[in-house]
């Protein structure tokens, strides 16, 4: 405390001696020297105060400046993957949603798969395309499955859904 103190005493003394030195060589001007000297001490009083502002709240990101900052959104994921990942789930549950909701989309999958690199058709050549598939993704695949004839019944479980997507990559 008796530091800082002597420090203001200190900054106090050159602006003090100047407004000495001015009324002795013109002290006919006295009033306006000492409003000069006034000025000088409340600016530097002025500049004390924000020293000790700027100690007692150091300065850090404000909130108003981060929420201007952009924040890069993450990337949507794609709508087919979203409505793939929806009928998976769906499939699970009922084996309606197996038949009407998964099948097409693994049978279209499956068919361009045979073709492109293996040059299978399978509606031309059934039995070549259930050989390389095997019986588990054939039966989900085939042209002429029949719907199933209780639509509530149990759907694919993760094990047959993961069967099928390993046949599927072994194409």
């Amino acid at each position: 405390m008796i530091r800082r103190a002597w420090r203001v005493g200190r900054l106090l003394l050159l602006p003090t001696i100047a407004l000495a030195v001015a009324l002795a060589i013109a002290p006919s001007r006295a009033t306006l020297e000492v409003h000069v000297w006034l000025l000088v001490v409340l600016a530097f009083a002025l500049l004390a105060f924000l020293g000790v502002v700027a100690r007692a709240y150091p300065r850090g990101p404000s909130p108003f400046e981060a929420s201007l900052v952009r924040h890069p959104e993450p990337r949507a994921r794609p709508s087919s993957l979203a409505r793939l990942e929806r009928e998976v789930s769906m499939a699970g549950s009922a084996a309606f949603d197996v038949h009407f909701r998964l099948r097409p989309t693994v049978a279209e999958l499956a068919s361009e798969l045979l073709y492109a690199r293996r040059g299978i058709d399978v509606r031309n050549d059934p039995d070549a395309a259930r050989a390389v598939l095997g019986e588990e993704a054939w039966a989900l695949v085939e042209p002429d499955r029949q719907p199933p004839s209780d639509r509530h019944a149990p759907g694919i479980d993760e094990d047959g859904a993961r069967r099928i997507l390993t046949a599927l990559e072994r194409i």
